[in-house]
């Protein structure tokens, strides 16, 4: 098999830019832009990616389809292709790369395959394609070497076996530690600022963990574009601890404090918005205050 029209469900802020780049390599990319923002639709149109109708146009015209979406929407998304998927006998291969837990996986996995269509279970790790960036991709499953083609065509394809269930577990080992350490820093800072505590915690933390200061300077101010997003995502990282015997609670507590920082005026902030001059300071500042407020 080989693939030359790939569907991004849907072009947000990773899906686009994996759209761009696989479209520089000379693929056909497409998506359904029925009821996305207005934003994802501008996102889109500068990827190049082509808007199609339906559903079944997508699966009728794609040979992969890469859902990247929120967590929280994927198996619904799965549903909807399984609903075109039988309509117009199509096998299409459909590839999850959302954050979500190997049991999730399974389930949006069993939702495809009912329906005629071929899975893949696929994780995403690192930041969208860029000039300088270029993700890798885990996948498994039985039919995950079908996309091992796009190798080197804006991202990296890594398969790692051939069990549904283990890439979408290995990014959530991953995301577990780099977006769940973000939440325990902010977390800490947070603490700090509400016992009146930061200058002395921070200069503590220049004589002794100044790179991890450096990073947190850096960081912090970023998360509250993201923190609706991964709130949903911690939570499938804890559900997929619990699945193993292991507890969830660090990252019920990560989703706890991203959801906090989701109800900012902050988080109402885009990538394109961003307040790229706001320090960490006053992000901890303006959160740790919306705490005392809420309290």
């Amino acid at each position: 098999m080989s693939i030359k029209t790939v569907a991004i469900l849907s072009p947000g802020d990773m899906g686009h830019a994996v759209g761009r780049a696989l479209g520089k390599h000379g693929l056909r990319v497409i998506t359904c832009l029925t009821r996305r923002s207005q934003r994802t639709a501008g996102l889109a149109q500068q990827a190049g990616i082509e808007d199609v109708p339906t559903l079944e146009e997508v699966v009728r015209q794609a040979d992969l389809v890469m859902s990247i979406l929120v967590p929280a929407q994927a198996s619904d998304l799965a549903r909807q292709v399984a609903e075109a998927l039988k309509s117009t006998d199509a096998d299409t291969l459909f590839a999850d790369c959302n954050a979500v837990s190997p049991k999730t996986t399974r389930d949006i996995g069993d939702t495809i395959s009912s329906a005629g269509g071929r899975f893949i279970d696929a994780g995403i790790v690192g930041g969208p394609p860029s000039d300088t960036e270029s993700p890798r991709i885990y996948v498994s499953g039985p039919h995950a070497e079908l996309m091992a083609e796009l190798d080197g065509k804006g991202i990296q394809v890594r398969p790692i076996g051939g069990d549904v269930g283990r890439a979408s577990g290995l990014k959530m080992c991953y995301a577990a530690m780099t977006k769940g350490t973000s939440a325990l820093q902010l977390a800490i800072l947070t603490t700090a600022e509400r016992l009146g505590l930061t200058g002395e915690l921070c200069a503590e933390w220049e004589g002794s963990q100044a790179e991890a200061l450096k990073r947190m300077n850096a960081q912090v101010p970023r998360l509250p574009v993201t923190a609706r997003r991964w709130t949903g995502e911690m939570e499938e990282i804890a559900a997929t601890f619990e699945q193993v015997g292991v507890t969830p609670h660090f990252h019920l507590g990560a989703a706890e404090m991203y959801r906090l920082l989701g109800l900012t005026s902050m988080a109402d902030e885009t990538p394109e918005t961003l307040d790229r001059n706001r320090t960490r300071e006053q992000t901890v500042a303006t959160l740790a205050e919306a705490i005392g407020e809420a309290s």
